[in-house]
């Protein structure tokens, strides 16, 4: 071994001059500087490693010189470093612990886990069982309750009156508080005739008045009149009681009365009616009364409508505009 100390090694011209030979290692002691300012020198393959801090300056290094691992520092690989990718694409690690792209998702989706061992994924956000609690609901107005429209919608119920109770309103509408039915009855009414007339009338068209004698006071809405058809207030059933009276003096005859009832505010039918036969047994006036009663299904207000007839020719009708002489009285039995 020899120490070769030059100030300059030159190869010969047109030649390239090379240090050692195949398996050689050359050693640059520490402290050794390679000044290659002036030149830009191609280093042998598998020279350069990352053990330590090395410095190389004015090198042309390729990929296949570089052995070991390259460790970026701390926050220095900015998105600028970074491979394209999808767009909203998201990333991840796979179980393996490499970096993988998590798919985007669709509108209003959210990343979910998936648990340990796999990547999340984006899915549409669902409410867990049981985990909406008082505290979650937006505030409502005291007192409503909530039920569902027919297309399935959550709506609110209005608040009730007090002690009225929630009522079904059947398929497809929703419950409302409703006021219970009162025991008894809720309809009754009472009507008479005032002023006489003498023969048949059909119908008893006018001189109509609700009993107001004292003690009598109609209950519920009562029934209305003109020209003495009458419209009932509500559906039901409907009992009705009507009695006419009357008088003569010179004749003996059967007189009538009933009450005839329509179903389509035009045609009329008998729904009740009686006879009786007046005999004059003294030269002053003779008075008899007939009754009849039935009992009607209201099933629309609209259409269902009673008036009344009663009398006979020569014989007087004998009102009362103080009492019921010539008159009816009904009452609701029920709803249908």
């Amino acid at each position: 071994m020899s120490k070769l100390e030059v100030d300059q090694i030159d190869p010969q011209s047109g030649t390239t001059l090379t240090l050692g030979t195949s398996g050689d290692t050359i050693v640059v002691p520490s402290g050794v500087t390679f000044n290659s300012s002036a030149a830009t020198n191609t280093l042998p393959s598998s020279v350069v490693t990352t053990t330590g801090t090395q410095t190389l300056t004015n090198k042309s290094i390729v990929a296949t010189q570089l052995t070991g691992t390259i460790t970026p520092s701390d926050d220095t690989v900015t998105l600028a470093k970074m491979a394209p990718g999808t767009d909203g694409n998201i990333i991840s690690y796979d179980a393996s612990g490499n970096p993988v792209a998590v798919a985007t998702g669709s509108a209003a989706q959210v990343l979910t886990s998936a648990g340990a061992g796999a990547p999340p994924t984006f899915a549409t956000a669902t409410v867990p069982d049981n985990a909406i609690t008082l505290a979650k609901m937006a505030s409502g107005t005291d007192g409503n309750i909530i039920s569902y429209d027919a297309s399935g919608n959550p709506v609110a119920i209005a608040t009730g009156s007090d002690g009225q109770v929630l009522t079904s309103a059947g398929a497809g509408a929703q419950p409302a508080f409703e006021t219970l039915p009162v025991g008894g009855i809720t309809e009754l009414d009472m009507w008479r005739l005032t002023t006489y007339y003498t023969g048949l009338q059909n119908p008893i068209n006018a001189n109509w008045e609700r009993a107001d004698t004292s003690g009598f006071s109609y209950k519920g809405s009562g029934l209305t009149q003109s020209s003495g058809v009458f419209s009932f207030p509500s559906t039901g059933y409907w009992k009705i009681d009507f009695n006419w009276q009357g008088n003569s003096q010179t004749d003996t005859r059967a007189v009538g009365a009933g009450i005839a009832a329509t179903e389509n505010n035009s045609s009329y039918s008998d729904l009740g009616y009686s006879y009786t036969f007046l005999q004059r047994t003294q030269s002053d006036a003779t008075y008899i009364s007939v009754n009849t009663n039935a009992i009607f299904k209201v099933d629309n207000i609209t259409t269902h409508k009673i008036r009344f007839f009663g009398g006979a020719s020569n014989i007087n009708a004998a009102p009362d505009s103080n009492a019921q002489a010539v008159g009816f009285t009904c009452f609701k039995l029920t709803d249908i």
